[in-house]
């Protein structure tokens, strides 16, 4: 297997395995579940980055996609694995835990602010750690974007729940440990976010352009 097919597989099996993960963190309500969940991705960026860039999140996709590194029929194929990841993510964690019991219910405000916030620092954090060619080839970038969610789900989880990823989102929501009702809200604010963050890479680093598609 070779090309998109193999990159967006990739991405679906890494996003599976970080819901399912969150799932179990959140289910064993240990004060470390934010370090555990930081750890996961840090451990999943690098095992998968050398395949797909190991993005997991249908934001960081949309802000590589607008620093020009995504052709659209990756950014297309990345965006459907990763959420077809987190849904089944949630499903199979059906077997183990049988229900999310009382969806979280947020204030839109707050949690619109800190999920748009925290997914603009995620994914500059991604933008000059993995895909800048000042950092081309250094060893932090895995720990440096695991690092972020775990700052991210310490400092305002209580607030918005600690999403920052729209197919994280839509796996808690399946699993019941997010409101349906607020779903859009983790959608729209990470991509509002992603898309500030990547307009703010390119304006300050506007020697390292790329073409869509490279």
């Amino acid at each position: 297997m070779s090309g998109t097919p193999r990159k967006a597989l990739a991405e679906a099996i890494a996003t599976f395995l970080f819901v399912l993960t969150i799932i179990a963190a959140i289910n064993s309500e240990s004060p470390l579940t934010p370090l555990a969940i930081g750890f996961t991705l840090a451990v999943l960026v690098f095992s998968t980055g050398h395949i797909s860039g190991a993005h997991l999140n249908p934001a960081v996709s949309v802000g590589v996609f607008l620093r020009g590194g995504l052709s659209v029929v990756d950014f297309i194929s990345y965006l459907v694995a990763q959420f077809v990841g987190g849904a089944l993510a949630a499903l199979v964690s059906f077997a183990v835990w049988p229900t999310g019991g009382e969806a979280l219910i947020v204030e839109v405000g707050p949690a619109f602010f800190v999920e748009a916030l925290f997914t603009l620092i995620l994914v500059w954090v991604v933008l000059n750690t993995a895909t800048s060619k000042d950092t081309e080839g250094n060893s932090f970038y895995g720990l440096a974007i695991g690092a972020t969610v775990f700052v991210g789900a310490a400092t305002v989880g209580s607030i918005s729940g600690g999403g920052f990823n729209p197919a994280v989102a839509l796996g808690l929501s399946v699993g019941g440990y997010f409101d349906w009702a607020s779903l859009w809200l983790y959608i729209v604010a990470p991509v509002v976010g992603a898309v500030i963050a990547a307009l703010l890479f390119r304006v300050l680093n506007a020697d390292d352009a790329k073409k869509i598609g490279a």
